[in-house]
């Protein structure tokens, strides 16, 4: 189901701009959430990550349209992704655009089945170095070509995730979500200058570290910490938790799997007091 420019289309076919920047140069941003039961989790926090993703862009999208993008499809959802994509819109020759904007602002759902969420993780370490000089890597931007690749070259050897390093070494993400790993009562996750995303889910779990007694710390991490940590996991907003198995040829160990099983219980009973029922 799609929502543009006010109107829903029953599928993803529409009338659409074949000029437009987002289509030709992947001049835009996206957002992407949990519904559930027609509540949008953290819905303030994804709008307000995407208009802080097009305010970098210096796409000039009006916020209350964003708003309405995001709630025309909400009573309609069970349990689905929706997506809110921006683009700078139609025209505007040349890479530094000139004249007048008119972004083009579109929602879509997706059902999601209960075996997406939190899948058990083996992750290829990607070839492709994530930019953490770029400030795209900051964002949800358009093009995701760098994950694709990694995606498909990991998925030929076996695995079902990858893991991108950044320019200086260190642990960036992965191809759609966060990076955690747990030493101790130390709970670590990359800076956000490391080249890494501003996940909810990461600021959720940053947030619950306290009530768990953990010392939530963001900081750079090398790959030889992550082969030696208690556990390691994946957060994004549509996986939620997502425990990690392995890592190249190496078995993560499992000491720290109560912790990562009573933070995916605080994130669930989180999303049943806001959307009404848990995920699973």
């Amino acid at each position: 189901m799609l929502w543009l420019d006010s109107a829903v289309f029953p599928d993803s076919r529409a009338l659409f701009d074949l000029s437009d920047r987002g289509l030709l140069l992947g001049d835009g941003a996206f957002d992407t959430a949990l519904v559930m039961n027609g509540r949008l989790f953290r819905g303030e926090a994804h709008i307000q990550r995407l208009l802080d993703a097009l305010a970098l862009l210096g796409i000039e999208a009006d916020a209350d349209t964003i708003r309405r993008a995001f709630a025309a499809l909400l009573p309609r959802a069970e349990r689905h992704a929706l997506r809110v994509t921006v683009t700078r819109g139609p025209g505007l020759r040349g890479l530094a655009p000139a004249g007048m904007q008119k972004p083009t602002i579109m929602a879509s759902l997706s059902p999601l089945p209960q075996s997406f969420f939190s899948p058990r993780l083996a992750m290829d370490v990607a070839a492709i170095r994530r930019n953490e000089t770029s400030p795209a890597s900051r964002i949800k931007a358009l093009s995701y070509l760098d994950a694709i690749l990694a995606m498909r070259e990991a998925t030929s050897k076996g695995y079902n995730e990858t893991l991108f390093l950044n320019g200086a070494g260190r642990v960036a993400c992965a191809s759609v979500g966060n990076v955690f790993a747990l030493f101790g009562d130390e709970l670590a996750t990359p800076p956000l200058a490391d080249g890494v995303m501003p996940g909810i889910i990461r600021g959720f779990i940053l947030a619950e570290c306290g009530a768990l007694k953990l010392q939530g710390r963001e900081r750079s991490l090398d790959l030889d910490e992550l082969y030696g940590a208690d556990a390691v996991f994946m957060t994004n907003s549509l996986r939620l938790i997502a425990p990690v198995e392995r890592i190249g040829a190496v078995a993560i160990g499992a000491k720290g799997a109560t912790i990562v099983d009573a933070l995916t219980q605080r994130l669930w009973q989180a999303i049943a007091a806001e959307c009404g029922s848990p995920p699973i």
